[in-house]
C-alpha cells in the first residue's frame, strides 16, 4: 500500500463505505473497504482537498471485540399508529463470528472512537442495523490511490 496512517480516524469519513471483506480472529480486525472520503486535514492527503479511496485497509491493533448488537426499531401505520416495537439485542458471543462476516456487502453509516473503544455502526445485507464495538490499541488505514470526489 502507496499510503498508510495510524491513529488518524478523525481524518477520513467512513459514512457510506461499503465493506468488502471482514477478518476478525483472535486480536486480529481487518476491514476492506469502498467509497471512504479523505479529509483534507489527513497527513498523506498532499491536494488538501477532500478526496476518496477504494479498497482501503482497515486495521485494528490488538482488537477485541466488546459487543454486537441488532438495533431495535419501531413500525407504525400509514396513519402514524405504532404497530410494533422491536427493542435493541446483544447477540451472544458464540454468535459473533457468523454475524461479523455476515457484514460483508453492507454498508457502515458511521465509525466513532471514544478512547479505545471503535463504535461502527453498521447496515448489513440482512437489511437490519447493527452495533459492533471494538476495543483496540490503534487503528491502521492503507490504501493505494486518491480519487477524485
Amino acid at each position: 500500500m502507496k499510503y498508510t496512517t495510524t491513529d488518524e480516524l478523525e481524518y477520513f469519513d467512513f459514512g457510506e463505505a461499503y465493506i468488502g471483506d471482514v477478518q476478525a480472529a483472535g486480536d486480529f480486525f481487518h476491514l476492506v473497504l469502498d467509497n471512504v472520503t479523505i479529509l483534507p486535514e489527513n497527513s498523506c492527503n498532499r491536494d488538501i482537498r477532500t478526496m476518496r479511496t477504494n479498497e482501503l485497509l482497515f486495521k485494528l491493533e490488538q482488537a477485541e471485540i466488546a459487543a454486537v448488537i441488532k438495533e431495535g426499531f419501531k413500525v407504525y401505520d400509514a396513519d402514524g399508529r405504532l404497530m410494533k416495537t422491536c427493542d435493541d439485542t446483544e447477540l451472544p458471543a458464540a454468535k459473533w463470528p457468523d454475524m461479523i462476516k455476515s457484514f460483508v456487502g453492507g454498508m457502515i453509516y458511521s465509525l466513532k472512537k471514544e478512547k479505545n473503544q471503535y463504535e461502527f455502526i453498521i447496515d448489513a445485507p440482512d437489511e437490519a442495523t447493527y452495533a459492533l464495538r471494538v476495543t483496540a490499541a490503534h487503528d491502521v488505514e492503507s490504501w493505494d490511490r486518491f480519487l477524485n470526489l
